[in-house]
C-alpha cells in the first residue's frame, strides 16, 4: 500500500492594505492571531509538515511564522519567489519536486491561486468537499488533502479534501 501523504494548502492571514509594494504588505495584529489559531488547529489535527513552501511576500512569510508558532513546529520553510505570482499549475509543479520520503507538505500562498488549487485538487469524495464554496478561500484558511499518489504524480482531482478550517483568534 502506498503511504499516506497530506497536502495542506494555506492562504496567508489578513494583511495590511498598504505598503511600499504589494510584496511588502505585512500581517495585521488580527492576522497574526489568526495564523496562530490556525497553527493550533493544525497541530490538534496531528499535522506536522516535513516540507513547507512559502511565498516570499512578507504576509506569507509572517503567516508561516504565526502558524508555526501556534502549532509548535520548528521546520524552516523553503521561501519560493514563484509562489507569489504563479497559478495553480505552477504550485503543482513546485509540490511535484518534493522528495518522496516527505509525508506532509504545507504550501502558503495567495488568492486566487489557493482557492483555484483547492478546487482543482478535490476529487469530490472527501469529508470536507462541500465546505469550500467555489471562488472562496478566506484569509487564514487551510485545506487539508489526502494524497494517494506520489508527489511527482500529483494531479488535478487526485486528492481527497479531508478538512477545511479558517483560523480565527
Amino acid at each position: 500500500m502506498e503511504k499516506q501523504r497530506l497536502l495542506v494548502v494555506v492562504r496567508h492571514a489578513k494583511a495590511e492594505a498598504f505598503a511600499p509594494s504589494d510584496a511588502d504588505r505585512v500581517l495585521t495584529a488580527g492576522g497574526r492571531g489568526d495564523g496562530q489559531a490556525l497553527g493550533a488547529w493544525l497541530a490538534a489535527e496531528g499535522i506536522a509538515p516535513d516540507v513547507a513552501y512559502v511565498s516570499y511576500a512578507a504576509r506569507a512569510r509572517e503567516t508561516w511564522e504565526a502558524v508555526s508558532r501556534g502549532a509548535g513546529w520548528g521546520l524552516a520553510p523553503q521561501i519560493d519567489g514563484n509562489l507569489y505570482a504563479t497559478d495553480e499549475e505552477g504550485v503543482l509543479e513546485i509540490v511535484r519536486t518534493t522528495a518522496e520520503d516527505a509525508s506532509t507538505v504545507v504550501v502558503v500562498g495567495h488568492n486566487p491561486t489557493m482557492a483555484m488549487l483547492t478546487q482543482l485538487l478535490d476529487d469530490g469524495d472527501g469529508e470536507a468537499t462541500d465546505s469550500v464554496e467555489l471562488g472562496t478561500f478566506p484569509t487564514g484558511a487551510a485545506a487539508v488533502f489526502e494524497v494517494d499518489a506520489t508527489w511527482e504524480d500529483l494531479a488535478p482531482m487526485g486528492c481527497r479534501l479531508r478538512a477545511f478550517h479558517v483560523g480565527r483568534a
